[in-house]
């Protein structure tokens, strides 16, 4: 396996990959209604290999770039590496969705194809045709490709500080900027936080994360094709619809690891039906790793509470702190005991930016320790850096960083080597405290509002569809401060708004030190959303300026 003692012996992603050929399972992929597709190890090299003879008969050649722009399924991971082994510069992108605006998705993309110099686009039969009015690059259906099984194909040279791929950042305007990532700082990475999970030979990741996003493309998807480790992949659409489909898999493959974003920890304690975790064991998993955005400490419990009888315990849940520019994790937690918790005096929090122990306060879950190799300290807005529990932004220096963005280089990220997050946070005995983004902080009559806080508050009221709100501040001219905004999705159109809006106000006041000074209540269409699912905070703050101010 790949660890930190082995590092040395790879040069590039694909030697692993081409090296096993043996009969052991590479990859189980689920789709609902369908019977699992087990591939091996020998079966999965032979497949990229075709998958790359095909590429270069279209003229992929070394360093170009190709977008994959498919729905979540097996051609779309052979189309990966197939890029790859040909030379070329794969990334995975969001397909459109009914969730995304057709016409600002294909504004994106065509803006990414143009400044990022495109060589293709591989996609579906189906979306091809819309993707060929709308870009400047070749457009290349599935049925394009035209795979030969057992192709021979002799593999270009690879060098290892060369970009293996690229991650695209999510939005919802413009989608250019692209992490390059070198096969040297992704094995960095991949041999340093296999170390920090104790990574085995007998663990079996299970994943529905989508692939173009950074937790999916490296925790759920790089990391066991590259250790020879089982992955039980499925798609994030049939997850989200059948939310049991992963607690099945874990039951059924023996799953020891898996990631999950902090909604989803909710999104299965909510929609899980009892009869379909009767005589279901979770007991085999090592951990559910949380990362991603802001870990919560009541999501974990709501998720214990749910499947406590399923085996789930303290000890499976861990968190990691990660990012694309870091490839992935830049800190985890030890994997078999429950994250520290710290509770901290919200006042002290929003006024002195100190995170000060209390007995009765604001609940803060670590990330743990960084990973080898990598370091992080926290700075003030002077770059200054900052004594224990002090807040700041925080800043972090590795060997398994990106190069670059991808044709940007207007983007100067790094500081002395430092790269700047924008995530606020503080360190507490060598343990990493993230409390939000530097950009969504208001400044709230001298309080230091962390908008993530507010979102959770009116996320537990009943009336509200939960996850569906986003809090946000409005300049004050007047009193030269920032009012806090909020916006909420209602569950049905039902209830009654005048009574709900007073419920959010008085929840907001009594649980922490500011009040909202504006609370719109939307229906299901409102609110914008990045290609990631997630809720574009700037872009929702726009839209709202527009319609009220």
């Amino acid at each position: 396996m790949l660890t930190l003692e082995t590092r040395h012996t790879y040069n590039s992603l694909l030697e692993p990959i081409l090296q096993n050929q043996s009969e052991s399972p590479a990859l189980i992929y689920l789709e609902t209604g369908q019977p699992p597709i087990e591939i091996t190890r020998n079966e999965f090299r032979q497949n990229i290999i075709d998958y790359a003879a095909a590429l270069q008969a279209h003229n992929i050649q070394k360093s170009d770039l190709v977008i994959i722009a498919h729905t979540q399924s097996l051609d779309s991971i052979y189309c990966f590496w197939g890029v790859m082994l040909a030379g070329g510069i794969p990334s995975m992108f969001p397909t459109l969705t009914e969730k995304l605006d057709p016409h600002v998705y294909m504004s994106n993309l065509s803006e990414l194809v143009s400044f990022s110099d495109v060589k293709a686009i591989l996609t579906t039969d189906d979306f091809a045709p819309q993707l060929v009015e709308a870009v400047d690059c070749a457009v290349i259906a599935s049925s394009a490709l035209k795979i030969q099984e057992n192709a021979q194909f002799e593999p270009v040279n690879t060098d290892t500080n060369s970009i293996a791929l690229l991650q695209h950042s999510s939005g919802t305007t413009g989608l250019q900027k692209g992490v390059a990532l070198s096969h040297h700082a992704i094995l960095n990475q991949l041999a340093s936080y296999s170390d920090s999970l104790e990574l085995s030979q007998d663990d079996v990741i299970v994943s529905w994360l989508p692939l173009y996003h950074d937790m999916g493309l490296i925790a759920g998807f790089l990391l066991p094709l590259i250790q020879g480790i089982p992955l039980v992949l499925m798609s994030p659409f049939d997850w989200i619809a059948h939310p049991a489909m992963l607690l099945n898999a874990i039951d059924t493959y023996n799953g020891t690891l898996c990631w999950l974003p902090n909604f989803a920890y909710n999104h299965m304690a909510r929609r899980v039906r009892k009869r379909d975790t009767e005589n279901l064991s979770l007991a085999t998993m090592r951990a559910f790793i949380n990362c991603s955005e802001p870990v919560r400490h009541d999501s974990h419990q709501k998720f214990l509470e749910r499947f406590a009888d399923n085996g789930v315990s303290d000890s499976q849940f861990a968190v990691s702190y990660a990012m694309a520019e870091n490839t992935f994790a830049v800190t985890q937690t030890p994997i078999g005991q429950y994250p520290k918790l710290e509770i901290v005096d919200r006042i002290q929090l929003e006024e002195n930016r100190h995170a000060t122990p209390v007995a009765d306060g604001m609940t803060v879950v670590s990330c743990g320790k960084t990973i080898d190799k990598t370091q992080v300290k926290v700075v003030d807005d002077s770059d200054n850096t900052l004594q224990a529990r002090q807040i700041g932004e925080i800043l972090v220096k590795s060997d398994c960083m990106l190069t670059e963005y991808h044709h940007r280089l207007d983007l100067q990220p790094f500081v002395d080597g430092w790269y700047r997050t924008g995530d606020m946070g503080y360190l507490a005995d060598g343990e990493v405290y993230v409390i939000g983004r530097k950009k969504d902080l208001i400044i709230n009559a001298g309080k230091n509002v962390y908008p993530q806080d507010i979102e959770a508050i009116v996320n537990t009221i009943d009336g509200i569809h939960k996850g569906r709100c986003v809090v946000f501040g409005v300049p004050d001219e007047r009193e030269g401060t920032e009012l806090i905004a909020v916006v909420a999705e209602i569950d049905s159109p039902e209830i009654d708004e005048k009574d709900l809006k007073k419920t959010i106000r008085q929840t907001i006041a009594t649980q922490t030190t500011v009040a909202a000074s504006f609370v719109t209540l939307v229906d299901g269409k409102w609110l914008i959303k990045t290609s990631s699912g997630k809720i574009a905070r700037d872009a929702n703050r726009q839209k709202w300026l527009q319609e009220h101010l």
